[in-house]
């Protein structure tokens, strides 16, 4: 499954999770889809696919989640270009925490 990211971001929110999203196309699909993550922790990720800006095929949309599902590669790659988007002094702050616990 070939794919390409058109937007990505992640921010801290003050409760000290983790909110963000990717938005990407998938070859051969008309609409783009968009994936929402959230973590409290940043090692168990919660996610919610669906369309980006309008609906379209149910079963390309179910699919691409069982892509997401089975291939961590897929997954982490997503996962990835929001994480990377995160300002480095929120990461800092959340490692040093961790390092404190």
């Amino acid at each position: 499954m070939q794919f390409e990211i058109t937007h990505a971001e992640m921010k801290r929110q003050e409760d000290k999770t983790y909110l963000g999203k990717t938005i990407f196309k998938v070859e051969g699909h008309k609409k783009e889809y968009e994936i929402t993550w959230y973590t409290k922790h940043r090692r168990d990720w919660d996610y919610s696919l669906h369309f980006a800006h309008e609906p379209g095929d149910e079963e390309q949309l179910l699919a691409v989640d069982h892509k997401l599902e089975e291939d961590d590669d897929f997954f982490d790659h997503l996962l990835d270009a929001a994480w990377d988007t995160l300002p480095e002094n929120e990461v800092e702050e959340d490692s040093e925490e961790t390092d404190l616990k």
